[in-house]
């Protein structure tokens, strides 16, 4: 299995004597005590503790999609002075952001995403016991004339409920910050909702397409990295509403003087600035931009080297590159290529 994540859960797993099997086309998880392996697993929160030890195989199709969440925010930000590399492979869904900022928004977002998506992908290719296609529709015809539900849907309902449950699982007191996550963790799966594709198969004589079977598919997650990025730099400000008898917050509004209105569902919410990210700082999940590379040769962009240094300028590094060109085929039967050069410069952020 090459994903980061299965790779550290499977460490557990089998430093515990865990035997993983494909049986039946299902993948089962085989232990003396499922609560020793979920006790195990780092960043858990009680409540999903209990699911993972009542579903132990779909903690692992769970790290997938939290790491697949990781990636897109890695590819998303790879250019910004926080490029989510500070999150890693600390827990399941990486390093907690304690500050809630419109970066903690997006993380929360694409990782609900990304557990919602694996385990609606797992559930079609058969590696959960627990659910397969949607075949609620098979049989029914669409809206237009001429196709009818029929293959192998995705059962995105199964995903989405069971990405709640896990994901807003963690979310255990009442607070400003728990209000935010909650939000956040609904706007990555609406998000994911409504990008679902519908895909038809033409049937007919010789190649005609006298009717269409049509079933549903999830979307690449790239395409939904780049929704929520959208969604990320439109991320609306809010505070917390408190009742008047135990002071806890009640629900979240924009954060506008002598108004009570709430956010959109499909808003991202953040409740606190977004810092610098020029220094390194555990909490706000900045690593810094000492030694990042940036661009000399623009000016208002992320990466330039003036915003990307942060003001304290850059250091030039000079390389040469040589390579093979001109390559010719001559008769017989050899290839006489020139040697090639090229000098380069690289800037990185003192």
């Amino acid at each position: 299995m090459s994903r980061k994540s299965r790779r550290w859960i499977f460490r557990i797993f089998l430093c515990l004597g865990i035997i993983y099997l494909k049986i039946g086309g299902f993948s089962s998880v085989i232990a003396l005590g499922a609560s020793i392996i979920c006790n195990k697993i780092p960043g858990l929160a009680p409540r999903q503790r209990i699911i993972c030890q009542s579903r132990p195989d779909a903690i692992i199709v769970i790290g997938e999609g939290a790491q697949m969440g990781i990636n897109e925010c890695q590819f998303q930000f790879r250019n910004g002075r926080w490029n989510c590399s500070a999150l890693g492979e600390r827990t399941v869904f990486g390093k907690e952001l304690k500050v809630g900022s419109k970066e903690a928004a997006f993380t929360y977002a694409i990782i609900a995403a990304g557990v919602a998506h694996a385990i609606t992908a797992a559930c079609t290719q058969g590696n959960l016991s627990e659910c397969s296609c949607d075949k609620e529709k098979q049989g029914f015809h669409g809206r237009a004339d001429g196709w009818k539900w029929g293959g192998c849907s995705a059962d995105i309902r199964y995903g989405l409920g069971f990405s709640k449950v896990f994901m807003d699982a963690r979310e255990i007191k009442q607070s400003a910050r728990t209000l935010m996550n909650l939000h956040n963790n609904e706007v990555g799966r609406k998000v994911l909702e409504r990008s679902m594709h519908l895909e038809c198969k033409c049937h007919g004589v010789s190649g005609s397409c006298t009717t269409k079977t049509c079933w549903t598919t999830l979307p690449k997650f790239r395409e939904l990295g780049y929704i929520l990025k959208d969604k990320y730099l439109q991320a609306v400000h809010v505070e917390p509403v408190k009742a008047s008898r135990n002071k806890r917050p009640t629900f979240l509004k924009i954060k506008k003087p002598f108004s009570y209105r709430k956010p959109m569902d499909t808003d991202l919410v953040y409740i606190e600035k977004s810092p610098s990210y020029c220094e390194p700082d555990p909490v706000t999940g900045s690593v810094g931009t000492h030694g990042r590379v940036c661009n000399k040769t623009i000016t208002h962009h992320s990466n330039s080297c003036d915003l990307m240094c942060c003001g304290r300028g850059y250091n030039t590094h000079q390389y040469s590159r040589v390579w093979q060109c001109n390559c010719k085929f001559l008769w017989c039967c050899y290839v006489k290529c020139n040697t090639c050069s090229e000098r380069t410069e690289v800037y990185t952020c003192k």
